[in-house]
C-alpha cells in the first residue's frame, strides 16, 4: 500500500522505519514551540499525509520518551483519512529536576506514526446487552 506524504516545509524528513519489522515510521521534529495555553511543547513534522479512506494514522511517542520526563498530551494522536494538514505532536513536561531541558530538540525523532486499517462498523442501539464473564466490572475489577 502506498500513502502519499507531502513536505510542507523543505526541512521536513520523510518518515522511515528503523527496522523493516517496525510498526511505526519515525517522525522528526522540524519545529518546536511552547504552547502556554496547554502548557506543552508542540512539535511540527512539516508533513501532511493522504491516508486512504478506511485507514487512520496513529501518532505515538517513541520508546525513547521513557528516558525523558515527557508524555504526549493526548496519549495517542488520531489522524483521520480526511485530514490534510500538518501532523504535530504535543508533549507535556512532567515534574522533574530536568524540567524543560529534557524536551526533544529540532532534528530529533520525537514521535512515530502507525497506519491501521479500520473495520467497517455500524453501531446498533440496544435495550440490553448479552451477559459476559466480566459483566460491568470496570477499573481494577480483575484484581492486582
Amino acid at each position: 500500500m502506498e500513502i502519499k506524504v507531502r513536505k510542507i516545509v523543505p526541512e521536513a524528513v520523510i518518515p522511515r522505519k528503523a527496522y523493516d519489522s517496525d510498526a511505526g515510521f519515525d517522525l522528526v521534529a522540524v519545529s518546536k514551540r511552547w504552547d502556554r495555553d496547554d502548557w506543552c511543547y508542540v512539535y511540527g513534522t512539516g508533513l501532511a499525509f493522504e491516508i486512504p479512506k478506511g485507514y487512520a494514522g496513529l501518532v505515538f511517542p517513541r520508546s525513547s520518551v521513557a528516558s525523558r520526563p515527557l508524555s504526549m498530551a493526548n496519549c495517542v494522536g488520531v489522524i483521520d483519512s480526511g485530514y490534510r494538514g500538518e501532523v504535530t505532536a504535543k508533549f507535556r513536561v512532567a515534574g522533574s529536576s530536568k524540567g524543560p531541558d529534557a524536551a526533544y530538540e529540532i532534528g530529533e525523532r520525537a514521535a512515530q506514526i502507525v497506519f491501521v486499517k479500520l473495520p467497517d462498523v455500524e453501531l446498533v442501539e440496544a435495550d440490553e446487552l448479552s451477559p459476559s464473564e466480566r459483566g460491568t466490572g470496570g477499573y481494577g475489577s480483575s484484581g492486582k
